[in-house]
């Protein structure tokens, strides 16, 4: 065997052996995480903002499943977005067939059920009653989206470090007086805690509760962030709505597309009935 042979030899078996020790190690250096560095409140509310979901127009598909009183429900839907103007969301049971369609703007609430031949058109307190919860326009286009309130005070957060993730906590949080439109919104005061993940700084989980309804809770938690452009969206999300009857809603979203102008098709037809 030549010289030149042995020192290849050598050079390759170096070679492997060193990507194995490599590779072995690699684990460990992955577990090991510094530890987290305090940051201010001011400093984290501002790098929440900066790595929110910005949009003008979002849609994408969804799979998921609803349990309330034991009872668990899967289906898929789509879902479109104008930013601050409309919510529309068409449900498919497994059969493949629209069962449910809903229009959301600011002020109303729309629904069409194929499966019994009606439509509904009304205003949030309906759906709340139903719900047993007191949710907006604002709040709902949030926690859909993973965003933070964004007409409401951010200036009275605490900050801290909670289970290897930041959190800003606030005891206080109103609506900004130039986006009240009515005084139902005036008297709504939030209790809200709000979790980050340290190095993408987007929202991991939310729980809020309105002062003056104590019973009521509303959790939501993101994961498994997604490029969608340069920005990151959470493709699963779970929700639960804690009251006397806890509702739990858990999401997988695929083909999110951002800022691409679309339709908001609905048309009742003419041979449903209204639900009173």
């Amino acid at each position: 065997m030549t010289r030149y042979s042995r020192f290849t030899r050598r050079f390759i078996l170096f070679s492997l052996t060193s990507l194995l020790l490599f590779n072995a190690c690699s684990p460990a250096r992955k577990i090991m995480k510094a530890p987290l560095k305090e940051e201010g409140s001011d400093f984290l509310f501002r790098k929440l903002k900066e790595k929110e979901l910005k949009f003008d127009w979002f849609s994408a598909k969804f799979s998921a499943e609803y349990a309330n009183k034991g009872k668990k429900n899967s289906f898929s839907g789509q879902i479109r977005i104008r930013k601050d103007s409309l919510i529309w969301i068409s449900l498919t049971p497994m059969l493949g067939i629209e069962a449910i369609r809903l229009m959301i703007s600011q002020d109303s609430v729309k629904l069409i059920n194929r499966l019994n031949d009606t439509y509904f058109i009304g205003d949030y307190e309906y759906v709340n009653r139903f719900l047993n919860t007191n949710i907006d326009y604002d709040l709902l286009q949030s926690i859909l989206l993973g965003n933070d309130l964004e007409y409401y005070e951010g200036s009275k957060f605490r900050a801290s470090i909670d289970r290897g993730e930041y959190k800003l906590s606030t005891s206080e949080r109103l609506k900004l007086r130039k986006f009240v439109r009515n005084n139902q919104e005036n008297m709504k005061v939030f209790i809200q805690n709000i979790w980050l993940d340290p190095e993408n700084f987007k929202i991991t989980h939310i729980d809020v509760k309105e002062i003056r309804r104590d019973n009521i809770k509303l959790e939501s938690n993101y994961s498994n962030f997604e490029q969608v452009g340069e920005q990151l969206f959470p493709r699963k999300m779970k929700y639960v709505i804690w009251a006397e009857n806890t509702i739990k809603v858990n999401a997988d979203f695929s083909k999110m597309v951002v800022n691409v102008p679309m339709q908001f098709p609905f048309k009742i037809p003419a041979s449903y009935l209204p639900v009173k």
